[in-house]
C-alpha cells in the first residue's frame, strides 16, 4: 500500500480495502459502503473508479486497513 508521487485512483483503494477483507455493502450514487466482520464501523469511499483519491481518502483507508488487521 505504499503509493507514488501520484495520489492513487479510488480504485486502488477499494482493491486495498477488498484485499484486506473488507466487503462492498452496496451504495448510492458514486458512494460504496465497505464492512469487515472485525470493525465496527463501514467505511464509504467516493468517486469515479478512475477518479484520483482526496488525502483524506487514503488516510481513512489506511486506517481502516489497520483497524482489520489488529
Amino acid at each position: 500500500m505504499g503509493y507514488s508521487i501520484l495520489p492513487p485512483k479510488v480504485r486502488q483503494l477499494i482493491q486495498d480495502l477488498e484485499s484486506a477483507g473488507y466487503t462492498s455493502r452496496g451504495g448510492k450514487g458514486s458512494h460504496r459502503n465497505y464492512v469487515h466482520p472485525g470493525v465496527s464501523e463501514p467505511i464509504t469511499i467516493s468517486g469515479k473508479l478512475g477518479s484520483d483519491a482526496k488525502q483524506y481518502q487514503i488516510k481513512a483507508v489506511r486506517l481502516a486497513i489497520e483497524e482489520a488487521i489488529r
